[in-house]
């Protein structure tokens, strides 16, 4: 089975990266091909509202019509049993790539015909997914913040089209190796190194756990439909 692991952060070996990374051998050890996508290595835009994705009868209808370097990664996902995406969070949003993309990754595969008050699946069958975002604000202002309400739309949107999506919260990341680099003093860089000292091996721990739970669900997916892994 085939799962895709997508870091939607600049940088590739930081917070957001080592959650991904982690998810992903979550993935392996439950015995997952895993592909990993590099969201900032490709040049693109969000949906362009051509609507080519809705059109009666033609080749388009349920496929991203926009040729750009993006395409090749939806053609990818098509064939994906699991996928999880990784995203920091700016100005308590995903990162502006990263909404991009799930405009481009979700649009063509979204359902205008509901049915009991939920769109209907654009696909053969439910495809598990894990949403994990990475965040400087620490948890006991996750919800005073409203963070709550804004984070919370992606991964929605991702379960009820995609079938099912988990989300994983990771508070108060280190940001730099060297705070005094950085015109910065809202925040202390012994307390932040304590935080990250005490909690991100736990962090990761859970994107593993996280990797492993989507594998499972995956994979009884793929079991009830009768289809040998």
């Amino acid at each position: 089975m085939k799962a895709f692991i997508i870091n939607g952060s600049p940088r590739k070996s930081w917070n957001t990266a080592k959650a991904v990374e982690k998810a992903g051998e979550g993935l392996k050890d439950s015995g997952f091909e895993v592909e990993r996508i590099d969201l900032y290595d490709y040049e693109f835009k969000g949906c362009v509202s051509c609507f080519a994705c809705k059109l009666k009868n033609a080749k388009t209808c349920g496929v991203c019509a926009v040729k750009d370097s993006l395409r090749p990664v939806l053609e990818k996902l098509r064939e994906a049993d699991a996928v999880v995406l990784g995203s920091p969070v700016y100005f308590s949003q995903p990162a502006g790539q990263v909404r991009s993309f799930v405009e481009r990754w979700l649009f063509p595969i979204y359902s205008y015909h509901y049915e009991d008050g939920k769109p209907l699946l654009c696909r053969e069958k439910p495809v598990p997914c894990g949403m994990i975002y990475t965040m400087n604000l620490p948890k006991e202002m996750y919800d005073s913040w409203g963070y709550e309400d804004t984070l919370r739309q992606t991964p929605k949107s991702m379960g009820e089209i995609m079938g099912c999506c988990e989300t994983l919260n990771i508070f108060n990341t280190y940001q730099f190796k060297d705070y005094s680099r950085y015109d910065i003093t809202l925040f202390d860089e012994e307390q932040k190194r304590a935080y990250r000292d005490g909690h991100f091996e736990q962090d990761l721990k859970s994107a593993y756990d996280l990797g492993c739970r989507i594998a499972e669900k995956a994979k009884k997916i793929a079991d009830d439909a009768g289809i040998t892994i």
